[in-house]
């Protein structure tokens, strides 16, 4: 039925375009943009109703520092730029607590990598005769010393439980994770160590690749030599 009723040729309707008399004003209005320029019409009226809502309950005595860092461009409120916001002395001393920071972390990081080596039966790749056994509970503990002080064989690594075969190896895990992120720890220094060095007084140039003694990928800096008083 649906099929028979597409078949028969209709009339095809036209939008009502806008009066020969009328055509100074442009397109004619259709309901749907009426709707929109309503829409907008009531958000901005509402805007104003709001505004005027605050500046009327606003307090006289208020201030904020804004009033005094903003300033109107073509009527509309910037922010003044915050890059001189501190001084070269507040800039290096930032700087400097940044790379306390940084060194501290680096020998924490240290300090335990020091206490997992004791812990483990290798220290920094290297075989050790000492052979360490991780107990579920103090029970299981216990076994092991009395074995051990009566002088009977104690276990293979092949023969350990697998729970404390996977505690071990993820000692060895958090181990060498432990180690690359000291490395990272350091390099992170010494580069912060050289950008707080090139922000201080004094002529200096880079060198060029054949001025190096020592080929590196980092760029490398001479100071001028200066007479101290």
């Amino acid at each position: 039925m649906s099929s028979l009723r597409n078949a028969v040729s209709r009339r095809a309707h036209k939008e009502r375009a806008q009066p020969q008399a009328r055509k100074k004003f442009g397109l004619l209005e259709k309901h749907k943009d009426y709707v929109e320029r309503a829409k907008s019409f009531h958000k901005k009226e509402e805007t104003l109703r709001r505004l005027k809502e605050k500046a009327a309950f606003r307090n006289p005595d208020e201030f904020y520092f804004k009033m005094i860092k903003s300033r109107t461009v073509e009527g509309v409120h910037k922010i003044q730029g915050e890059a001189n916001k501190y001084t070269p002395e507040e800039l290096m001393l930032m700087k400097t607590q940044d790379i306390g920071y940084v060194l501290q972390k680096a020998q924490s990081e240290k300090k335990r990598i020091e206490k997992l080596t004791a812990t483990l039966h290798a220290l920094d790749d290297q075989p050790s005769n000492r052979h360490v056994y991780f107990a579920e509970d103090r029970k299981e503990a216990k076994e092991l010393q009395s074995r051990s002080s009566k002088g009977e064989k104690l276990p293979a690594f092949e023969d350990i439980p697998q729970r404390i075969k996977r505690r071990t190896v993820a000692s060895y895990r958090e181990l060498d994770a432990r180690k690359n992120r000291v490395n990272e720890l350091e390099k992170i220094y010494m580069d912060m160590t050289m950008q707080k060095e090139l922000q201080k007084k004094g002529r200096k140039r880079r060198l060029r690749e054949d001025e190096i003694v020592s080929p590196t990928s980092k760029p490398v800096y001479k100071w001028r030599a200066e007479r101290k008083r």
